[in-house]
């Protein structure tokens, strides 16, 4: 692992910075334990893909994009591929808007270069006055920031998170009726409860969870047509037009191949 710079979010300081930061890169299959911060947390790649495990819930994080994480909650991250991680810690009120929840947000190529900056210098304090400045963009782009559908949230049910787990370990094409028997339950029952659980049906759910995986995989270095065959797609056209619907780009624009693997 290649160390770029450690940072300290959460120690006492007689006068606490606005923003404090952190540059740190990790290799492929990295997981950060379980931890949890007092500030609240904007997560951003500029390499790689992170998936997030918070309360219940994953979100997968693609180049581009951020997720937020407010103070106090516990969460995790893995990593896909190697991932250049760069993170805002911000004083609690400066994004009131994002909520008390995780999010995956856009990163905008402005955001992203106020966070590599911010990134070198370190903590951004508001009594400078460059600073100040840096501080009160970064905020202003993050009020503005777009929120982003990448989140999976678990069902309690255990019939229901049974499957949810059998779509996980095995996303290929398959029956969702066959899966729902497997779980003990009916097709009928398990959309019940997916929709009451986690806000989605249960084929929604599985096309959420075949583009995650997708992802992760094109972050490992796979191509197009082998990640979207591995992730249960019946051709790579499939991929391309559900990642294009969710992100707005394609697989290639969001995963540019490495000229030196060609």
């Amino acid at each position: 692992m290649s160390k770029i710079r450690q940072a300290s979010p959460d120690r006492d300081t007689a006068a606490e910075p606005a923003i404090r930061t952190l540059a740190e890169d990790y290799p492929a299959g990295f997981l950060i334990p379980a931890h949890a911060h007092r500030r609240d947390q904007l997560v951003h790649a500029t390499r790689g893909v992170m998936t997030v495990t918070a309360a219940g819930s994953t979100w997968v994080v693609p180049p581009r994009r951020g997720v937020w994480i407010p103070a106090g909650v516990e969460h995790d991250i893995a990593t896909s591929g190697m991932v250049e991680m760069r993170t805002l810690y911000l004083r609690r009120g400066l994004a009131r808007h994002l909520g008390e929840a995780c999010v995956v947000v856009h990163v905008s190529a402005l955001l992203e270069e106020l966070i590599l900056e911010a990134c070198r210098i370190g903590d951004l304090e508001s009594d400078d006055r460059r600073e100040r400045h840096l501080i009160d963009v970064i905020v202003d782009q993050v009020r503005i920031i777009k929120m982003v559908p990448l989140q999976l949230p678990d069902p309690r049910d255990a019939r229901a998170l049974k499957v949810a787990h059998a779509i996980l370990a095995y996303p290929e094409p398959g029956s969702l009726e066959d899966l729902c028997r497997y779980a003990g339950a009916s097709r009928r029952t398990v959309e019940r409860l997916f929709r009451a659980e986690v806000g989605m049906g249960l084929g929604r759910w599985r096309q959420q969870a075949r583009l995650m995986h997708g992802m992760r995989l094109l972050a490992q270095g796979a191509k197009v047509s082998h990640a979207a065959l591995e992730a249960g797609y019946a051709t790579p056209s499939a991929f391309i037009a559900m990642f294009r619907k969710a992100l707005g780009v394609t697989p290639t624009e969001c995963f540019p191949p490495n000229p030196r693997s060609s």
